[in-house]
């Protein structure tokens, strides 16, 4: 018998040694250990996809918390989400707006916040250094002690029956909070390939309908954080391959059923359908699934009309709920298609981000964009049953962060106008002076001269290449990449005519939201070793 030839190496054994000593500098929250060592891997020619599934597997563990509040003596306090796994997914999505010599930067953001972003539930007790402790990114000189692993990784639970009963299975244990069971049916579900994307889209739609009741005055919420990490999942583990992404799901279904849960919007938004499309009345009896006239609105493809457009943004950013549901409504059953007024609910929200003022009020515009975002994501890859019915807890989502702003003094409207001179420069001056302002954190300027950009009529896709750019570059928060990322997606994607408002709003949060630290600090690094001028 022959002898077996010896198996081949296929250059991710030869850097074995390199992903242990990654591991071991994130745990010990050394930032500029781990990111040499993913600088080393670039350089060595490690694909960006592999290099993300092991810093994921990495974090996996110690980026779950017990519980998203505490009751401390009394008093609630939100115990924040997981942005790591986010980082990652915005890296994935920001790495195709850059040119290609600039491609490992987002990822390089994503490595450098992970040791700061490790174990939220003992940094909000001050028990672990971190970002949430202590809002910066210095690691004290004590050794730290270990990130606590709250929610171990499980087996599978197989269980037999048709897949819709399945699914919903596993939906009761999510809304009970049974976490491991939860975890472990998910687990079960995704064994099966053939129905994965139906597995994965009851996977988002349990994030997307879980969204807080109120806004103002309250810090103790979810901002639609389960939607957005179990979208996560779903990007990460197309980009990593499914069969290398346990540590991705562990990462972020597992979340999914921990508490608390807020569903009483959704609820609404399900009653809103039965007043509004059926034009019944609702009852104490137990109502389930969709109805056959709400099946027929999902194909609608009627256009929305200028005029409709404005009336819903006017609806949903200055009129008080009922408003907006009787505008979705009407809408709706004049057969616009679902898709393209949640372009105008997008306009809507970034309109929201737009008029906010002061770098500490982003919290909520900043997160319901991102749920308007993650909703028109939705649609464009799954085909849900109950998606009709998310129209309104997005438009509930606006509505609510619009007045949260207003009655807590954050909204600010003034025209915006391009700075004098602007309309003799080229686009690329203009380009020059608008990435100034937003390395200044001058918001008005960096409007101002995205609006000079797109008044001289240049090519958009330099000013959105630029804009991805310093995104990319603006570092120790990961919104820092998430927002922008999600609005110039939404740019080449939205088809309302004045969808450039999103370019508008994307410049100025890149320059109003909050810095911490040197914000450049890891972008220049990267820039340093990889011998990228641009970066210094």
């Amino acid at each position: 018998m022959p002898t077996q030839a010896a198996p081949r190496k296929n250059g991710r054994q030869e850097v074995a040694h390199l992903y242990d000593e990654l591991e071991e500098r994130l745990l010990a929250r050394d930032q500029e250990g781990g990111s040499r060592i993913y600088y080393e891997l670039v350089r060595r020619g490690r694909p960006l996809p592999e290099i993300m599934a092991e810093a994921v597997r990495i974090h996996a563990p110690y980026t779950h918390v017990p519980y998203h509040q505490r009751i401390d003596d009394g008093f609630p306090n939100f115990v924040n989400n997981d942005h790591c796994l986010l980082s990652s997914r915005a890296a994935i999505n920001l790495k195709k707006m850059l040119p290609e010599k600039l491609a490992g930067l987002p990822l390089a953001q994503t490595i450098w916040y992970i040791p700061s972003g490790l174990d939220i539930w003992n940094q909000k007790i001050l028990k672990a250094p971190g970002h949430y402790a202590t809002r910066g990114y210095k690691m004290p000189n004590a050794t730290p002690p270990a990130p606590v692993v709250y929610w171990p990784d499980q087996e599978p639970l197989r269980e037999t029956g048709p897949l819709n009963e399945r699914l919903n299975n596993w939906l009761t244990l999510v809304e009970r909070g049974q976490v491991i069971d939860a975890y472990r049916t998910f687990l079960g579900l995704m064994e099966d390939a053939e129905h994965r994307k139906e597995v994965l889209a009851q996977l988002v739609f349990a994030g997307i309908i879980d969204v807080q009741d109120r806004m103002l005055y309250n810090r103790s919420y979810t901002t639609g954080h389960k939607a957005y990490r179990a979208r996560s999942v779903v990007e990460i583990g197309n980009a990593v391959g499914w069969d290398n992404a346990h540590d991705v799901v562990y990462a972020g279904a597992l979340d999914i059923a921990v508490g608390p849960r807020w569903h009483s919007v959704y609820e609404m938004a399900c009653n809103v359908v039965t007043i509004f499309i059926e034009g019944k009345e609702v009852h104490a009896v137990p109502q389930s699934g969709t109805t056959e006239r709400e099946r027929a609105l999902l194909p609608n493809i009627g256009t929305v009309s200028e005029g409709e457009i404005d009336g819903l943004i006017d609806a949903l950013t200055r009129q008080h709920e009922p408003a907006y549901i009787e505008e979705i409504s009407a809408l709706l059953l004049a057969g616009k298609s679902p898709r393209r007024i949640i372009d105008a609910i997008q306009l809507a929200a970034a309109q929201v981000v737009l008029e906010t003022e002061g770098a500490n009020n982003f919290s909520m515009p900043q997160h319901t964009y991102e749920y308007c975002n993650t909703i028109g994501w939705f649609y464009d890859n799954f085909e849900h049953p109950q998606r009709l019915k998310l129209l309104y807890v997005a438009g509930s989502m606006v509505n609510q962060a619009a007045w949260n702003q207003r009655n807590s003094g954050w909204l600010k409207s003034d025209t915006i106008s391009a700075p004098n001179g602007a309309g003799r420069m080229t686009g690329s001056q203009i380009i020059e002076r608008l990435e100034a302002a937003l390395v200044a954190l001058d918001p008005p300027e960096a409007v101002a001269w995205t609006k000079a950009y797109l008044d001289s009529g240049e090519d958009r896709s330099m000013l959105v290449q630029r804009l991805a750019l310093m995104a990319a570059r603006f570092g120790n928060d990961p919104h820092n990449q998430e927002i922008p990322q999600c609005l110039l997606e939404d740019y080449g994607k939205n088809r309302c005519r004045d969808r450039e408002r999103l370019l508008l709003a994307c410049a100025h949060i890149s320059a109003a939201h909050r810095k911490y630290g040197d914000t450049f600090e890891a972008s220049r690094r990267f820039g340093d070793a990889m011998g990228l001028s641009e970066l210094q």
